[in-house]
């Protein structure tokens, strides 16, 4: 599957970094410092265009994340196979006292492409049995 990247400024094309790696990492187009519990919008400087019947799922990086508490807001961020805007990623700082300096370039988070079934939702009387039943938040057990 190929799908077309425009890099109309400073952006880089997404990279896997490793043959076989699920996700691509996204590189920030400019640099920005996140204050502890600030967030920002950060540009990749990169546009693509997905396949129909395809969605991308921007993911946080584990090394940002436990290095330095960087996570995305909205994770995953969903990039409709539609869109043709710049990529950008809402980055948080969740570290209490440090703040953390993105600079162009840096990797910051990793895009997932994914086939997307057609679904067509219809309205029924009553939804047929499943094994969790009705049971929500904490159903399954909390180690904690």
């Amino acid at each position: 599957m190929t799908a077309p990247i425009q890099i109309p400024h400073t952006g880089q094309a997404p990279t896997h970094a490793n043959p076989g790696d699920a996700g691509a990492d996204l590189y920030a187009s400019e640099t920005v410092t996140l204050e502890p519990g600030a967030r920002a919008v950060v540009g990749t400087g990169t546009a693509i265009a997905l396949p129909e019947r395809t969605v991308g799922l921007v993911a946080p990086r584990s090394g940002l994340a436990a290095k330095h508490g960087i996570t995305i807001v909205n994770a995953p961020g969903v990039i409709d196979s539609g869109y043709r805007g710049e990529l950008k990623v809402t980055l948080l700082n969740t570290d209490a006292s440090e703040p953390y300096t993105i600079t162009a370039g840096d990797r910051i988070a990793q895009l997932l492409v994914l086939p997307i079934p057609a679904v067509e939702f219809v309205t029924v009387a009553e939804l047929p049995e499943g094994e969790r039943g009705e049971a929500g938040f904490g159903s399954t057990g909390y180690a904690g």
